[in-house]
């Protein structure tokens, strides 16, 4: 069974999607503020977070933060905030994705599920694929299931790492936006090309020497990105 922690300040939303989400067969932890998520975190990482960005103590921003400084755990927001750059910043603090309210019960279990289905992923392809590729000063070693810059080991998130793997398994090539929604994130039709963008400026910031102008994961205009190798 795999376990969540919801994190989330109104009461009757977060029990109400609790309770959907035990029916879906997970088990679910809940608070209802940042700190109390944090400890509960600290207590036992769970396999995934779900996370409001309004919280009556520390912003979702802060918690988003702090738990990206120590984990690379699944985090979706679940937000009523509309706002792209509200959920942008949420995606750049080192969220995986976002739901916004109300939220269909339905949809969120996909999105959980998709989320749960590429850690596994991940773990499959890194155990099928021991031989480490180099572009640049990046190495990855999927064997290892991590990356190096410089030959120091580089802390990305699982979703910035299957990013960088599926251009590594392209180089070159262009990878449109749905593409990598596709194949990174499972989605057809949930999809928005808002978390493309905002984890390929997270992956630059990490990869790239110069992120503002970067020389290997480069923008085809209007389409999407390509791997420079």
């Amino acid at each position: 069974m795999n376990s969540l922690l919801f994190i989330e300040d109104d009461d009757a939303i977060r029990l109400a999607l609790s309770l959907a989400l035990e029916d879906e067969g997970y088990e679910v932890r809940q608070a209802p503020d940042g700190r109390t998520g944090l400890a509960l975190f600290q207590e036992r990482e769970p396999d995934l977070v779900l996370l409001d960005l309004r919280l009556p103590d520390l912003s979702g921003f802060d918690v988003c933060r702090q738990l990206r400084a120590g984990s690379i755990v699944p985090i979706i927001i679940v937000t009523a905030q509309t706002d792209t750059y509200d959920l942008v910043a949420g995606l750049e603090a080192g969220a995986d994705d976002y739901v916004t309210k109300p939220v269909v019960p339905k949809e969120l279990a996909a999105r959980i599920r998709a989320a749960l289905r590429r850690v596994h992923l991940h773990h499959e392809a890194s155990a099928a694929s021991p031989s480490a590729t180099r572009f640049g000063d990046i190495e990855l070693r999927r064997e290892q299931g991590i990356v190096l810059k410089g030959g120091v080991e580089l802390n990305l998130t699982k979703t910035e790492y299957r990013l960088l793997c599926e251009f590594a398994d392209h180089p070159n090539a262009v990878l449109s936006r749905d593409q990598l929604l596709e194949r990174v994130w499972g989605y057809e039709y949930l999809g928005d090309s808002r978390l493309v963008d905002a984890h390929v400026r997270r992956l630059r910031v990490k990869v790239e020497d110069q992120p503002d102008d970067p020389k290997l994961i480069v923008t085809a205009r209007g389409i999407g990105y390509r791997l420079l190798t």
